[in-house]
């Protein structure tokens, strides 16, 4: 290994975005430990990422900052600064790009800080990483950690850990769901942060009426913030839906996701978990595109998109509303269209058969 840095002692992650985003920014964390196994590495998130890091063997302490709550403000940036200084890290990885992410990490007195060149704070670093558009956003963060001498080209899966409640929630949903030993079914997740990103509810439940007919059971999976478009969803059906939309964890989301055959997900989280348990992946791209970097990982996922639309990409998140009023990059993608890519993935991936929320399936 041909380092400019020293070995770390303690670490610091620095992530305070969305959950998918810290999703992939678990590979870079597997790294660093597998390379410095006796260092210390704290990981700093904020209050919706908990629940995907609290159980993770790899962090010794979470570190849950939170912007944009009842809490936020100078008082709150001060205490954790102070935090920061007071574990005496040695090291600053920074995956995150915004300003406030950089200031945490030079003004916690942290002495090697290591961030993206498209970083707000970028002369707080003290190694500057070019961020690279032609790679996955995990190997993107795999390169930070080029100044141990690491290739971020590596493939690497994010892992999650699972806790016995875990395990408990998710066989209770699968005793009152109405499901069956023997029941093969496909997670169909509708929500997402962004109303851009969300295909129509009413092909959503098409999709699911195909899919029904080839003989597949159908659960709805996401957040709380998606129960109401779940719900729209479970109307327009004609088919009856399992709905696990809202009454699941990230960690208990992804330990149903591992027992499905298939997801088929807006750009969102649940397509990052379901890379991370390795249940194959169908994803609706529509204002975002892959190349942002975004994708699912898995070697059997495939993205759906109208390519030739010169109003996509109109933003790197998504918006409210579509920008010229037409919602071309989501009107156009028909349920048909969908439902024969998922045919072709579930064709190519032969089901292996899982004991359904058991340890061994992930």
């Amino acid at each position: 290994m041909n380092a400019s840095l020293p070995p770390p002692r303690r670490a610091l992650i620095i992530q305070t975005a969305f959950p998918g985003d810290v999703m992939l920014t678990l590979p870079l964390l597997q790294k660093l430990k597998a390379l410095f196994p006796s260092a210390s590495i704290d990981f700093l998130a904020i209050p919706t990422s908990k629940n995907l890091l609290e159980t993770n063997p790899d962090i010794d302490q979470l570190l849950i900052y939170d912007k944009h709550g009842t809490q936020k403000g100078i008082g709150h940036l001060l205490h954790f600064i102070k935090l920061i200084r007071r574990n005496r890290y040695d090291l600053a990885v920074v995956p995150h790009r915004s300003l406030r992410s950089a200031m945490l990490a030079r003004a916690g007195g942290i002495p090697y800080r290591i961030g993206f060149n498209r970083s707000a704070g970028r002369y707080l670093f003290t190694h500057i990483i070019t961020y690279r558009r032609d790679v996955h956003e995990i190997n993107r963060n795999l390169y930070l950690l080029s100044p141990f001498g690491v290739n971020g080209s590596e493939k690497i899966f994010p892992k999650l850990y699972f806790s016995d409640e875990d395990q408990s929630v998710v066989q209770y949903w699968f005793h009152t769901s109405g499901l069956q030993d023997n029941d093969e079914f496909i997670a169909l997740a509708p929500g997402s942060v962004w109303a851009t990103k969300r295909w129509l509810p009413e092909y959503f439940a098409q999709l699911a009426n195909r899919l029904a007919e080839a003989g597949y059971e159908i659960v709805l999976v996401g957040g709380e913030d998606d129960r109401a478009v779940a719900e729209k969803v479970m109307k327009a059906a004609s088919v009856p839906l399992r709905n696990a939309v809202g009454r699941l964890t990230f960690r208990q989301s992804a330990m149903l996701i591992g027992n499905a055959r298939l997801i088929i997900s807006n750009d969102s989280a649940p397509m990052h978990l379901a890379v991370a348990v390795g249940t194959p992946v169908v994803a609706i791209f529509g204002p975002t595109v892959p190349a942002f970097g975004f994708y699912p990982y898995g070697k059997h996922d495939r993205v759906i998109e109208i390519p030739d639309l010169s109003c996509r990409p109109c933003g790197l998140h998504g918006g409210n509303k579509c920008p010229i009023g037409t919602f071309d990059c989501m009107k156009r993608l028909l349920p048909e269209q969908v439902y024969r890519v998922a045919l072709e993935v579930l064709q190519s991936t032969p089901y292996t058969e899982k004991r359904r929320s058991g340890e061994d399936a992930f």
